[in-house]
């Protein structure tokens, strides 16, 4: 079917590589580009030397302070800057929020002054097609250019900041496909038209979801899971009647298997030092055949170099090599993407901060949220609890003890449950649909998502 739609393609896919979020959300649409191919507005073959540099100075920098958060003082201070130019202002009281912010001027003295993106939205003219955008940059320059076809941009965050908006957002024609109601609401703040903006929900991978009408994946996936996190039937209990409507009377028949826990880790490699506490903490478990861990080095060789160091300290070497500790690392972005979409088949727990990979509690996986980093992280910490699909993990040092009490007592099944009854799914059902002139064919979502 993925073989079928790549030989009609709908639109040029864009992403820029900074951090996972943009380029994961790009991932999960790559199927609706000329050859199933994201292009990488930052890493692209033949991109002028002088624009790979404006554009590798802003994601170093981007990097550079997130890893220095952590360092006393200075660290905080440094991140606190960052941070306050893409701060999201309170959403209540409702008012105009449309003035410009100062990250949007310097966007567009970029595209004016530089020729950011010029060269880009060049090469897509020679095959006109709309372009779907995962970050606002490709987005701005496409309007700025007169780009002919229709411009789409994919937000990533349960809320975002003003510069995800042109300077004049009222004579904008660029089309916003929000993942959540709150996001929807808020870009008409900023003075986008309504008819601009469709609630489509994230776009989680095809693959991790099974079909528009029932989602097949899902469904199986979360039945094995919710049996593994609630081994007592403590939460099966309160809910027995809703289970049985959705997966049938022989629900949780099979035995459960050992529940497993990701640890998923920034793309700057952020919080791996948490990471590495909480596996000394479940050691004595995975050996004992009690908890398996996934360790989600991604692209970086050296996350990856510090979880295998830590799994030898930790002495589950020989557990490593039994399948009850495993590290994901792939130096293809693509290929990491692709592992990760399948290893969310089969995580019980998913271990990160607050980041997109929030959404993906809505493929029934409760989010233990670790720490959040920036203000954008603070929202979808905020939307997480609100469906009920995640809560803030406890001390890592401890979590040999938290973590079995949570799933004996059933909180992560029901966290499961919550995330599959009430966080969105079929983002990229949607936004092909859209692209294929046919919105109505999913129902409609509330607008609280």
């Amino acid at each position: 079917m993925e073989e079928k739609r790549r030989g009609n393609a709908l639109a040029h896919v864009v992403a820029v590589n900074m951090g996972y979020g943009h380029e994961r959300a790009a991932f999960a649409l790559r199927h609706l580009a000329p050859q199933g191919v994201v292009t990488v507005a930052n890493d692209y073959e033949g991109i002028p030397n002088r624009e790979r540099k404006l554009w590798n100075a802003g994601r170093g920098f981007y990097e550079f302070v997130s890893r220095f958060k952590n360092v006393p003082l200075l660290g905080s201070g440094a991140f606190h800057v960052m941070d306050e130019m893409q701060r999201i202002p309170a959403f209540y009281p409702r008012r105009d929020l449309s003035k410009p912010s100062l990250q949007v001027r310097q966007t567009y003295a970029l595209i004016r002054g530089q020729g950011m993106c010029r060269d880009l939205i060049h090469r897509f003219s020679q095959r006109p097609l709309p372009i779907v955008s995962t970050f606002f940059t490709p987005a701005f320059a496409a309007e700025e250019f007169d780009y002919a076809e229709d411009i789409y941009v994919v937000l990533c965050d349960a809320d975002v900041s003003r510069a995800w908006v042109p300077l004049n957002p009222k004579k904008s024609r660029i089309k916003y496909l929000a993942p959540t109601g709150r996001v929807a609401e808020r870009l008409q703040l900023y003075g986008v038209k309504p008819k601009n903006i469709t609630l489509t929900g994230f776009p989680l991978p095809y693959e991790t979801i099974g079909g528009a009408d029932t989602p097949e994946y899902v469904k199986a996936d979360l039945r094995r899971r919710m049996c593994n996190l609630d081994p007592h039937g403590n939460f099966v209990a309160k809910a027995r009647s809703l289970l049985d409507a959705t997966f049938g009377e022989t629900f949780c028949a099979q035995k459960p298997t050992v529940p497993s826990i990701t640890f998923a880790v920034g793309g700057a490699g952020t919080q791996r030092e948490l990471v590495a506490l909480a596996l000394r903490s479940l050691a004595n478990d995975v050996r004992q055949g009690r908890i398996v861990v996934n360790l989600v080095a991604g692209t970086r060789p050296e996350v990856n170099e510090y979880f295998e160091r830590e799994v030898r300290l930790s002495g589950l070497v020989s557990a490593k090599k039994a399948g009850k500790v495993t590290i994901l690392f792939d130096d293809d972005r693509h290929g990491y993407f692709s592992s990760f979409a399948k290893l969310m088949r089969t995580t019980d727990i998913l271990w990160t901060k607050p980041s997109e990979l929030s959404f993906y509690t809505g493929l029934g996986i409760p989010i233990l949220m670790a720490p959040t980093v920036g203000s954008q992280e603070d929202f979808n910490r905020s939307w997480l609890t609100y469906v009920g699909g995640g809560a803030d993990a406890l001390e890592p040092q401890y979590m040999n003890e938290w973590l079995f009490d949570w799933i004996k007592s059933g909180a992560l099944a029901r966290m499961a449950w919550s995330g599959f009854t009430n966080a969105p799914t079929h983002g990229a059902y949607r936004i092909e649909a859209l692209l294929r002139g046919d919105p109505g064919s999913l129902r409609e979502l509330p607008i609280i998502v």
